[in-house]
């Protein structure tokens, strides 16, 4: 007989609500929760696919080792645990804990006993190298918030619902659904800011489908830094500065309005490709209104990506939407405690120490996915030997996936935890099984201060894990325990086991909600929350409130005097190596990447639910370099950048400016055992990207994929 159990997706950063039919123990269907609060029966294509992940016959359900010859066999988990143990046991005797490196890829970071227990992962074999897909994606924002507010997990979220004037930049959130900001139906959102008479304005290379349902703006690649300073220059040259307001929250106002001087909307020009004119009024509507400056990938992983992060809460505090209303606002988080105790326990670090190769920054403990090869390959102390890498494929997301190919195949030990064998885990000594989300419990924790509206919800595992899965979290501690296990530990261990007694992510998350918002308190606060309540009362969710609160910016700022610091060495230098970029006409055009509606990343091309609307993978050109250039539509095009090469059909399209080239990402499948992903075709973008320290992002360790410079050659028959 079918039962429904209500729950959420974890895909991507919304959580929205699904319904799960199961028929026996098989997930057979999943629809959208029309009465959840936040996505209110909305889900995406992938959200309502993700049944064909569930039961893929491509999954790996049994642990696999691989042999000489390169094929896999399945094995015991003791067998394979037994190994892996030896051999850690043989490298930390040989080269110590900091010759172990960890991978953790996107879908950790919205599984939430993955993500904490790989920080008892870490801690218990000593391993200094934890790379993870943020230098891909978020890190330049996180370091760009510990300049400011000294802290680099707070970060301003916009306020939608109360939003006069929306600017988007190098974001997609018509397609992405919201990075960065938890906040279901964010279409619908951003649609009712035009309804009430505002206005939203995409700037941006292309026109992505949130830019087609609103208003384009198109600039150069890569050129944000340019705009944003320059509508600070106006603003202040305009006199619309409320200066006693901006030096009231802040310090170092005399000395970063300098910085300002050379930015004019007529130099700035020559860089963006945005008229003055255009930057001048864009300035006044935002000072005149309840606005708000947005942005995401494209612009944290540009060149100076830190320092673009760095300005638009700049720009928003200058024209008085930082911590107001319908502006950029601080969430206060429904659970609390972990984030405390997180930040006392030093996880929470930016720049506590530097990388072996390059001497980077590190943010939150982690260091730049880039620089993975090179410390693979560089001799010394603390050079990797051995690799974990779990629910990630970073042969495929960081840049010149060639060149750490070449590096995995020459390390010690390589374990991958994951659902598939990808182009990363087909290196691998060992994949073992991780269950996928529906077979799990769980909590959308690390959202909780990016939630548009203070909201929580809970959910049970919807059915047993296939085969011989396992969650992430009880690999990692039987690693642990069989790696680093003494007479002592083992004597303790088993104490605290007579009694009952076995720290579990479920303790955990009883205990966040219990001492979070609405909670019980253990019982001193009767009738509160605990996750038993809200699965049997609340199984949708408990939203606390319409909108987030204003007024926290002196709350939240962890600096010593409570302001926010606007005067930064490392900002100036990077103003100055802005306006000392040159570009190289070996490669004129700009390469930027694409978030399509029915992929994610490189995981969730097994699907064939997502393949039939899907376009055809190729490079989106505007006619006039086309007719430049010598190209027609579906010629054959080979794009090169100063690191590598791909060749892909070339579609011609005015929906990108001209000296762009736009091209989807997490493609190139070349191995493995997903059979239908390997038969798409499409190349790996981020085989043009550069992976040579010089060419990393340097405050944050960030990745440059956005705006890499390269030349198009068409191919011959």
């Amino acid at each position: 007989m079918a039962r429904e159990q209500v729950t959420f997706c974890r895909i991507c950063e919304p959580f929205c609500g699904l319904i799960a039919t199961v028929e026996g123990d098989r997930l057979t269907s999943l629809r959208p929760d029309p009465d959840h609060p936040t996505s209110q029966g909305f889900a995406c294509p992938k959200g309502v696919a993700y049944v064909d992940i569930q039961n893929d016959p491509d999954r790996v359900t049994h642990p696999l080792k691989r042999l000489a010859d390169g094929s896999f066999e399945e094995v015991s988990w003791e067998k394979a645990l037994a190994d892996i143990a030896a051999r850690l046991r043989r490298i930390r005797a040989e080269y110590g804990g900091g010759a172990i490196a960890m991978y953790m890829g996107n879908p950790a970071a919205l599984n939430y006993s993955a993500t904490v227990w790989s920080g008892i992962f870490t801690k218990g074999l000593g391993i200094h190298h934890l790379f993870t897909s943020g230098s891909q994606d978020t890190n330049s924002r996180f370091a760009a918030s510990a300049l400011l507010y000294g802290m680099p997990l707070l970060v301003p979220i916009p306020d939608f619902d109360s939003s006069e004037l929306v600017v988007i930049l190098g974001a997609n959130p018509v397609v992405s659904h919201g990075s960065l900001v938890t906040a279901g139906r964010i279409k619908d959102r951003l649609h009712s800011v035009t309804a009430r008479g505002g206005r939203v304005l995409v700037i941006d290379p292309r026109r992505t489908e949130t830019a087609e349902a609103f208003e384009w703006l198109p600039i150069v690649p890569d050129s944000d830094a340019w705009l944003l300073l320059s509508l600070l220059h106006t603003m202040i040259s305009g006199q619309l500065v409320d200066e006693a307001a901006v030096r009231a929250v802040s310090s170092g106002w005399s000395e970063f309005a300098p910085l300002l001087e050379d930015f004019t909307p007529q130099s700035a020009f020559a860089h963006t490709g945005i008229l003055p004119e255009q930057v001048a009024e864009l300035a006044r509507q935002l000072v005149a209104h309840k606005a708000v400056v947005y942005g995401r990938t494209g612009t944290c992983l540009g060149q100076h990506a830190t320092l673009v992060n760095f300005l638009i809460d700049v720009v928003n505090l200058v024209a008085g939407n930082l911590d107001t209303r319908g502006g950029s606002v601080f969430a206060d988080p429904v659970t609390p405690l972990l984030d405390r105790l997180a930040e006392r326990g030093g996880a929470f670090t930016y720049g506590a120490r530097r990388t072996r190769v390059g001497g980077f920054k590190d943010v939150f403990g982690t260091e730049p996915a880039a620089n993975m090869a090179a410390e693979m390959t560089t001799p010394g102390q603390d050079q990797v030997r051995a690799l974990f890498v779990t629910a990630g494929n970073p042969v495929l997301s960081v840049p010149n996936g060639p060149k750490l190919e070449q590096a995995l195949s020459g390390l010690d030990l390589v374990v991958a935890i994951d659902l598939y064998v990808n182009e990363t885990g087909k290196y691998a000594d060992y994949v073992l099984p991780a269950t996928a989300m529906y077979e799990r419990e769980d909590i959308p924790l690390f959202a909780s201060a990016l939630y548009s509206q203070p909201f929580i919800q809970v959910t049970e595992a919807v059915v047993t894990p296939l085969g011989q899965a396992r969650p992430e979290w009880e690999i990692f501690e039987e690693i642990v325990r069989r790696t680093k296990q003494t007479p002592l530990r083992a004597r303790l261990s088993k104490a605290l086991r007579r009694i009952g007694i076995r720290p579990t992510p479920q303790m955990m998350r009883a205990a966040l909600v219990r001492l979070g918002r609405g909670g019980d308190r253990f019982g001193l606060r009767p009738g509160g929350l605990t996750v038993a309540r809200l699965l049997a009362d609340h199984p949708h969710g408990v939203l606390f409130a319409r909108e987030q609160p204003i007024g926290r910016l002196r709350k939240v700022i962890r600096h010593d005097d409570g302001l926010l610091h606007l005067d930064h060495d490392d900002i100036r230098s990077e103003v100055e190596r802005l306006k000392s970029r040159t570009p190289d006409p070996a490669y004129p055009l700009r390469l930027i990447g694409i978030r399509e509606v029915r992929s994610e990343n490189s995981w969730m091309h097994n699907v064939r639910a997502l393949r039939s609307a899907r376009p055809a993978h190729a490079a989106r050109m505007h006619p006039d370099d086309a007719e430049r250039l010598g190209l027609r539509h579906n010629d054959q095009v080979r794009l090169v950048s100063k690191t590598g090469r791909i060749e892909l059909p070339l579609m011609l399209t005015t929906d990108v400016k001209d000296g762009v080239v736009a091209v989807p990402h997490g493609w190139g499948h070349n191995g493995g055992t997903w059979r239908r992903a390997n038969r798409e075709g499409g190349t790996n973008y981020n085989a043009l990207a550069s992976s040579d320290p010089r060419d990393i992002e340097q405050l944050s360790g960030s990745a440059h994929l956005s705006g890499i410079p390269v030349r198009a050659e068409r191919i011959e028959d």
